[in-house]
């Protein structure tokens, strides 16, 4: 069957999940989708986008494909009572590719069920934010059966153009995908460490991060977060909660395999002075709705710091 004649179902329409199904609707395929806040796939409905009212109004598509974002979601939407595979029997999609960052017991446990109801299983985390996706810079991490993960990857290489890296059976991309966030999180805090140390000593944050961008140190990551800490827009791409949610997911897996995680350990507790910093804003649950960036303001307070945006115009890396 050719890919473009399969027909796909898109479940979670997020930060991520949005520009993930909008490039595969703008490649032409056949892509119904549902998210529990139907207005959020409206502006998709309009690109060509087949909106269903509930998950199990996909368990008809070929393919389907999951950006949730926990594990209980994933629960929910595949098994709960309009999930798409709610009945446990009847016809359900060929292969479940599911691109969350949960837990590898909780993706464990959704395989065995689905192999049950003799459906395929493919984990296919991705590395990026929305704005990576929209610039074509995601990549993504799959595993499960091989040829069944070489089935889809035609579809996955739509939003993910980096690269579709197989890295073996079950659900080893869930421990990758955890080892990648957890380097996130380690990287996001030193480079807040260094910046404000440059910027305490009086060099300011664009210059120190031009300069750091365009060194061997550099990276996607730290180039597009770099306007972030510059101008301290924290509009959201990855909140502090789910960083946490990570971190701790790193952690455990760290007391599972017996390997020493310091640095890990390290950072999620400073990460965790975030959450404390927080309550004395005005609002914090807005203010923990932001961007994780934003831990570079909790790190500020211990550095003896009041920072302020130096309203610069600073590139991105992911300019198109």
């Amino acid at each position: 069957m050719a890919a473009n004649t399969q027909r796909i179902g898109w479940i979670g329409l997020g930060r991520m999940g949005s520009p993930m199904a909008e490039r595969l609707i703008k490649a032409g395929h056949d892509v119904s989708i549902w998210n529990r806040t139907r207005s959020k796939a409206e502006p998709l409905a309009a690109l060509g986008g087949k909106i269903v009212n509930k998950p199990s109004d996909l368990a008809d598509v070929d393919v389907l494909f999951t950006m949730v974002s926990t594990g209980k979601d994933l629960e929910q939407v595949y098994f709960g009572a309009d999930g798409v595979a709610a009945n446990g029997k009847g016809k359900l999609p060929r292969v479940f590719v599911e691109c969350s960052t949960i837990a590898v017991e909780e993706s464990a446990a959704v395989r065995t069920k689905l192999a049950g109801l003799g459906a395929a299983y493919v984990s296919a985390p991705v590395s990026g934010n929305g704005k990576c996706v929209k610039a074509g810079k995601l990549s993504s991490v799959v595993s499960g059966p091989q040829d069944v993960c070489r089935s889809v990857e035609s579809l996955i290489e739509v939003y993910a153009p980096r690269g579709v890296y197989y890295v073996g059976e079950g659900d080893l991309a869930r421990i990758c995908k955890i080892a990648h966030n957890v380097m996130l999180g380690v990287v996001i805090e030193n480079l807040i460490e260094i910046t404000l140390l440059a910027n305490k000593a009086g060099v300011p944050r664009h210059a120190f991060l031009a300069f750091m961008n365009n060194s061997v140190m550099g990276s996607i990551f730290t180039r597009y977060k770099s306007p972030a800490l510059v101008n301290l827009d924290f509009t959201t791409t990855f909140t502090p909660e789910l960083l946490r949610k990570d971190l701790d997911l790193g952690l455990s897996l760290g007391t599972d395999y017996d390997v020493p995680m310091p640095v890990t350990a390290a950072t999620r507790e400073v990460l965790q002075s975030h959450f404390g910093a927080a309550q004395l804003k005005s609002d914090p649950e807005k203010y923990l709705a932001g961007d994780f960036a934003a831990l570079i303001e909790t790190m500020a307070i211990g550095a003896g710091m009041k920072l302020a945006s130096e309203n610069r115009n600073v590139a991105t890396g992911l300019e198109t």
